[in-house]
């Protein structure tokens, strides 16, 4: 009697299935957090060896065309050093969505033209923190080391930053930031130009967010990498710490202002 191979019922039957979605699922976020990690990691080894070399200088000198080049790059590459990480969760939550709903389209091309997009929103932020910084060393606010030279300009710097934590343009960027799921939905667009444009859309809810806090850079110094991944670590528990809301918009509101206060008190 010749053996005879079960039937595939229903229970069985989208099994293999399943499996491959799930194994696809865990390598996609695999090589979604690998490839973001050696993004930061090296924008985090261009921004050690450029602090190096602006310690080695040490002066202030009228800038070229090419010296506003460079501090363009260095302050987009440090947006990225600092912002990438707080946007992994995002990342990783549209290429969940990609690879779930909408399997026809490219996934590699929107996944990374969403990274992409997020990244073109903090270029045109650098523009204009290069441009600010350029200023402020027209009007000698700050020092060699891109630190306020005044104790009031750091002061100031530390209550504006305070007072917008409480201002309801943060409380709104900052939900956007905190619930991806919400802002995928509603902004969805198709291929990898829609996800171009969903991740620039994203990195100006991002801008909105933390723009004011980025301007702390120049309390402590922008090429002070301690004080950087401090604002960076900052920026990421209020995006996705449990508690980051009231965390990152009452308390630490309170104290920046504390802080700036003290601050011009020392003047």
């Amino acid at each position: 009697m010749s053996a005879q191979a079960p039937p595939v019922g229903p229970r069985l039957a989208g099994k293999p299935e399943r499996l491959s979605i799930a194994w696809l699922s865990r390598r996609d976020r695999l090589v979604v957090l690998v490839g973001l990690t050696g993004i930061v990691g090296l924008s985090w080894a261009y921004l050690y060896v450029s602090a190096i070399e602006m310690d080695a200088m040490m002066m202030l000198k009228p800038w070229t065309g090419l010296d506003f080049t460079l501090m363009l790059l260095m302050w987009a590459i440090m947006m990225v050093a600092m912002m990438v990480p707080s946007v992994t969760p995002v990342v990783l939550l549209y290429a969940a969505v990609v690879r779930k709903i909408a399997p026809q389209q490219h996934y590699g091309a929107s996944v990374s033209a969403f990274v992409l997009g997020y990244v073109i929103a903090w270029l045109v932020f650098s523009l204009g923190a290069t441009f600010l910084q350029w200023a402020l060393e027209q009007l000698a606010l700050l020092s060699p080391m891109m630190a306020s030279s005044t104790y009031v300009f750091g002061g100031l710097l530390l209550i504006a930053a305070g007072v917008y934590q409480w201002t309801p343009a943060k409380d709104a960027c900052l939900k956007h930031c905190r619930t991806p799921l919400e802002f995928i939905a509603r902004s969805w667009r198709v291929g990898p130009r829609g996800a171009l444009r969903m991740g620039t859309v994203h990195g100006f809810y991002c801008i909105g967010c933390c723009w004011v806090l980025m301007g702390l850079l120049f309390v402590g110094g922008v090429m002070n990498l301690l004080w950087v991944a401090v604002i960076a670590l900052f920026v990421l528990l209020e995006k996705v710490a449990p508690m980051g809301t009231v965390f990152g918009r009452r308390l630490s509101g309170l104290g920046l202002i504390v802080a700036g206060t003290l601050f011009i008190g020392l003047w």
